[in-house]
């Protein structure tokens, strides 16, 4: 695990998106695990930059992106569909065809899931995998439980989660109680973890994950078997590690 705190959003955004792009300028073919949320904003505005500047081409790069809402329409403002396409694919050359998001809106949600889980294998592994931490631990929306999930599924969501992420609805009432999210297994896969955390409000899930026990309590805690594994963090999110 190599950890890095940096004193500025600037520096930190720079530091992530030059580790994507830096993988993508090594294997022209990668294939990347994209999140999506507050934290990775900055960090997809630096990659569009880089791009813009002629740094980097995504023409022969694939992506899956870690979830989706269920039941929100692809249009919908705060679907990720648009949130991806807003923030990053409206803005360089990845093909459509190379971008892959769970479809919410599928008739069947297990059929989906199945599909989403074979089209990761045929691509095969994630080189590199994008993470942010939820504020009960979850990763992707693998939130905590009993046991996790290894492959795609449909989550409940938690009411923290809910709380989390009504600052981006009218109300708490209009975010979607169910999504379809990669699994802990899917993403432990990858090649390469990236953990980007910002934030005094992270603080204590980050040491719990990254210097607690290991737990499906903290889904985030099982990153620590990871052998690869970067944790970008603000001095605010690292303030309570050891």
């Amino acid at each position: 695990m190599n950890i890095i705190t940096f004193d500025s959003d600037e520096k930190l955004n720079e530091a992530a998106a030059n580790i994507i792009v830096g993988q993508v300028q090594t294997i022209p073919r990668a294939v990347l695990g994209l999140a999506t949320g507050g934290t990775p904003v900055g960090i997809y505005k630096q990659i569009v930059r880089d791009y813009e500047r002629g740094m980097v081409s995504f023409r022969n790069v694939t992506t899956f992106n870690l979830d989706e809402y269920v039941n929100i329409p692809v249009d919908h403002p705060e679907s990720y569909h648009s949130y991806m396409k807003s923030h990053l694919f409206d803005h360089i050359d990845l093909p459509e065809s190379q971008r892959f998001i769970p479809n919410g809106n599928a008739s069947n949600l297990d059929d989906e899931c199945r599909r989403y889980d074979e089209a990761i294998e045929l691509s095969g592994q994630i080189d590199l995998q994008l993470l942010g931490l939820g504020h009960n631990g979850h990763i992707g929306f693998n939130e905590p439980s009993h046991a996790l999930i290894k492959g795609t599924h449909t989550v409940d969501l938690a009411e923290q989660t809910l709380e989390a992420n009504a600052r981006f609805f009218a109300s708490i009432d209009e975010v979607p109680k169910q999504a379809l999210t990669m699994g802990v297994g899917t993403i432990l896969k990858a090649k390469k973890i990236l953990l980007v955390v910002k934030g005094a409000d992270k603080a204590d899930i980050i040491k719990q994950a990254l210097q607690g026990p290991i737990t499906t309590d903290v889904p985030a805690s099982l990153l620590q078997t990871h052998p690869n594994l970067i944790v970008l963090l603000d001095t605010a999110a690292a303030g309570k590690l050891a």
